[in-house]
């Protein structure tokens, strides 16, 4: 069904960039960037997937089957995403708070022409349609020219203010105090309106602001996402599946001594810990559904990890699971990820829906790929732009994890904390 093709790259960073360039042509793209971040887990450095052969776009009601019946019969490779409102198809919820992105719930697509870069080594993948272009198109890629990057200012808004955030925090520290939830995420939008931009440049420097291990820059005809997440949500390895939930943010700082005494105060910080290890029982717990007996298990907890613009508190869950267990129901089980939602889930949810202003849509929701053998690797949405261009509605939007223990200045700190690259982007 595909054709595969083998080139050494002399210089794989400057072929991620003309790649990128080359991609944005087609109509639907989707690349991923590790930015050469170390990580245990990690197949390939960058993968890009353009120009739909087949695709399945669709509102929550009956998603997942949807997709089950999609991946089921293509076999083949498929890129997209999943939206937080999937929750929907999956529990007695709704979605109902304002959207000006108007994005599909799901979108997934199988692409004609795939890229995949290790190292030095790139493996191009054709479908047989379209294996005659495979020469062409990588000499086209090669005289691609990187511009350097022009963002105009762009006027934000946001949703919340500071003072209403407060009251909603202190609303959700209520909850907490009779007992209906142990922690919930709680975001809150930034926003503009009537705007132009190239969602390539805006995306080039973001990834250039953080270096994050799963980046992407994803295309949908006129909806965009630019993202720059740190964090990986799912991946399935064979039987093996991994979770790496991340809950703990503090700054970095430009003096070592500093950084360091940053990075050990997160370690060592109650609060941080508390909010990790709720979330860990949660994703054990979602695991679990379809878990062998047994074999759900953390292989690291809150351990620290450092990034250009923020250093976080990550832990790794890992399951076994029968071969035969459908990757489409390891995904429904877990969705949507225990980070962007709290404990207990569904009651998390409900009240998140009805203290925040926006629908989340794709943001909190997962980007990432099916392999023709049923294995698959999905990002969070979060650190990320997106961007209606028919629309001209430009939104990213950050959150954090209220507990007991949250100070409402402290949760707006650390909200704007993580919006600070998405600022400087956008400023």
């Amino acid at each position: 069904m595909r054709t595969n093709l083998h080139k050494n790259i002399a210089n794989p960073s400057e072929f991620k960039k003309q790649l990128l360039l080359w991609s944005n042509y087609f109509r639907e793209v989707v690349f991923l960037d590790s930015n050469d971040y170390s990580q245990i887990y990690s197949n390939y450095d960058c993968v890009l997937a353009v120009d739909a052969f087949t695709s399945i776009k669709t509102d929550s009601e009956n998603a997942f089957e949807d997709l089950h019946q999609y991946q089921s019969l293509t076999k083949d490779w498929l890129f997209g995403y999943l939206s937080y409102d999937l929750k929907n198809d999956i529990e007695e919820l709704q979605s109902n708070n304002y959207d000006g992105l108007e994005f599909p719930d799901l979108f997934f697509f199988q692409p004609k022409k795939l890229f995949l870069l290790k190292g030095n080594q790139l493996e191009i993948q054709y479908l047989n349609m379209c294996d005659d272009e495979m020469e062409d198109d990588f000499n086209e890629i090669n005289q691609c020219m990187v511009f350097s990057i022009q963002c105009s200012e762009i006027k934000i808004e946001q949703r919340i203010s500071k003072e209403s955030y407060m009251d909603k925090v202190n609303k959700m520290l209520e909850h907490i105090q009779r007992g209906d939830i142990y922690e919930a995420n709680f975001c809150l939008e930034f926003y503009s309106e009537y705007t132009k931009i190239t969602p390539l440049e805006l995306y080039q420097k973001l990834n250039t602001i953080s270096e994050s291990p799963f980046a992407v820059y994803l295309k949908n005809n006129n909806q965009y996402l630019l993202s720059a997440s740190p964090e990986r949500y799912l991946k399935k390895e064979g039987t093996k599946i991994i979770s790496q939930p991340i809950k703990g943010t503090s700054k970095r700082y430009d003096t070592k001594e500093a950084d360091e005494k940053s990075k050990k105060e997160l370690s060592e910080n109650p609060k941080e810990r508390s909010e990790n290890i709720m979330i860990v029982d949660l994703v054990r717990n979602d695991l679990s559904h379809t878990a062998t007996k047994g074999s759900v298990g953390v292989e690291e907890l809150c351990a620290i990890y450092t990034f250009k613009q923020v250093h976080q508190m990550i832990s790794t869950v890992v399951s076994t699971v029968e071969h035969t267990t459908s990757p489409i129901e390891i995904l429904r089980t877990t969705f949507p990820m225990g980070s962007m939602t709290g404990a207990p889930k569904i009651s998390a949810m409900n009240i998140i829906e009805n203290l925040e202003e926006t629908k989340r849509g794709l943001y909190s929701g997962a980007v990432g790929y099916f392999t023709p053998n049923g294995d698959f690797d999905f990002n969070v949405v979060i650190r990320s732009i997106l961007y209606n261009s028919k629309n001209q509605y430009l939104s990213f939007s950050v959150g954090s994890a209220i507990t007991s223990l949250s100070k409402p200045e402290k949760e707006y700190e650390e909200c704007l904390l993580k919006a600070k690259a998405m600022f400087e982007v956008l400023s």
